[in-house]
């Protein structure tokens, strides 16, 4: 039976430096109002899973998710701006 123990290193070979770069750090600050709005709307959906939806809760819910969607858009804007074009 062939070992595949020495072959392994090869395969999941790390870099020595796990720390994200400066421009993975940019790109998360950038992206944290969208992350951050879809966590709330999670949790307010989450919130809602053990008990029967009433209006309140049903409105709640959409408002989350409409401004989960207008961070996207916001962030779709902000990127296309540092790009350079226009969205």
């Amino acid at each position: 039976m062939k070992s595949i123990a020495a072959l392994q290193g090869l395969v999941t070979r790390l870099p020595h430096d796990l720390e994200p770069s400066d421009a993975e750090l940019d790109a998360i600050e950038l992206e944290m109002p969208e992350i951050l709005a879809d966590l709330a709307g999670l949790d307010l959906y989450i919130k809602t899973l053990d008990r029967p939806v009433n209006d309140l809760d049903g409105r709640r819910v959409r408002r989350a998710r409409n401004r989960g969607l207008a961070e996207r858009r916001n962030l779709t804007n902000r990127v296309a701006t540092v790009l350079g074009g226009a969205a």
